[in-house]
């Protein structure tokens, strides 16, 4: 491995890869001693390791066909200042993390340039649910993916790509570490109050279509459940239209972020209502009783129907092959059906959602992350 300070360039394009690539950060910097620096493009938490983004990834962090096209100027503008700041810092590898659809393509312009350096993706597309092709695509154009889930190297390494299982980057969030006391009494919660986390998403479209079905879900909740708190744990890229959209709330609420506010949030709640993402597995390794509830534009809900090949879109439920976290999606996500499932939860109704986290290496002697930088690591003394 080079002996000088490393140059390692990484793309972040939503939240959750923001969160993952800070962790991989980290576990760089400790293993080579702090001789590195950071490029490229991230959120709030890789930029408390060190990165110093190009932009804010909030330009990229939207979801879906009908969503994207209004966005598409800024992104392909936002492309091509990224393509051009790779060339100028000449990085000894790099690594794009998530957005599968955005990566690929900063990869394969990367490689038409004729910039000879290692290319890295974390989280494999989900060719086991739809777009089976994007294997071989993924195969052209990096040298290494970081899979999050064990069974999904053997779809990759037909195309020559080196695949290895790191485990999934929420076992080591510390999501089952929060404090309950500190966070009611920094609140000033009542005793007694039931706590409902409420997590709209951390995407721009997500607010758009999920916050106000989950506000009057809320009402309806409080017509049973008087004592109701409501804590809205939100990311940067989404903050002030969380805040602009509760204003008008006549309810006890708190809204906060952080990833310590978010986990103390999950230690004091009695019930969370989702949307879909990594956020179930952190409730479910927090032992928090919760549903997802998902929607988007109907055409965008159109063509997942056709091309996905899965029976259920959340990823505990995958793992287990049946419905343990209740999945109300489209048509289905309802203020009356969130309603009616929080308050069985809150009557009581148990709810088993671990049965999964093993699977993603939970209680390894080794963090994903480490694993991650490990591999990048030999990467670049592979390539020297």
């Amino acid at each position: 491995m080079k002996s000088k300070e490393l140059k390692i360039y990484l793309i972040a394009g939503e939240p959750s890869g923001d969160l993952l690539g800070s962790r991989i950060m980290r576990a760089l910097k400790k293993k080579t001693n702090r001789a590195v620096r950071f490029f490229g493009v991230g959120g709030e938490t890789m930029e408390k390791e060190g990165l110093k983004s190009l932009f804010d990834i909030a330009d990229l962090a939207v979801m879906g066909f009908v969503e994207v096209l209004p966005n598409l100027p800024k992104i392909l503008r936002h492309f091509n200042e990224l393509i051009a700041d790779i060339q100028a810092v000449q990085p000894d590898v790099i690594l794009t993390v998530d957005s599968f659809s955005f990566s690929v393509r900063v990869h394969k312009r990367l490689i038409k340039a004729g910039i000879r350096i290692p290319h890295a993706h974390c989280v494999a597309p989900q060719v086991w649910a739809w777009k089976k092709g994007r294997a071989k695509t993924l195969g052209r154009y990096v040298d290494r993916l970081f899979c999050l889930l064990p069974e999904e190297p053997a779809y990759f390494t037909p195309y020559g790509l080196k695949a290895d299982f790191i485990g999934h980057p929420v076992i080591e969030g510390g999501a089952d570490k929060g404090n309950k006391e500190k966070f009611m009494k920094r609140y000033h919660i009542p005793t007694g109050a039931k706590i409902l986390c409420v997590l709209p998403g951390s995407r721009q479209n997500e607010i758009k279509y999920l916050l106000p079905v989950f506000q009057e879900a809320i009402r309806l909740i409080r017509q049973k459940y008087q004592n109701v708190f409501v804590v809205i744990p939100t990311v940067s890229t989404v903050c002030q239209r969380v805040v602009q959209a509760m204003h008008a709330a006549d309810y006890p609420y708190v809204i906060v972020q952080g990833e310590k506010e978010r986990y103390d949030a999950f230690a004091a709640a009695d019930v969370a209502v989702a949307a879909s993402g990594t956020v179930s597995l952190e409730l479910a390794l927090a032992g928090v009783k919760h549903l997802i509830a998902y929607r988007v534009s109907p055409f965008t809900a159109f063509l997942a129907r056709r091309l996905l090949k899965i029976k259920y879109v959340n990823l505990i439920n995958l793992l287990a092959n049946k419905e343990l976290i209740p999945e109300l999606l489209q048509e289905n996500c309802t203020a009356t059906k969130i309603a009616d499932v929080t308050i069985d939860f809150l009557r009581g109704k148990k709810q088993n959602a671990g049965e999964g986290l093993k699977k993603l290496g939970w209680g390894g002697q080794t963090t994903p992350s480490e694993k991650a930088a490990e591999l990048l690591l030999k990467m670049v003394a592979e390539h020297d």
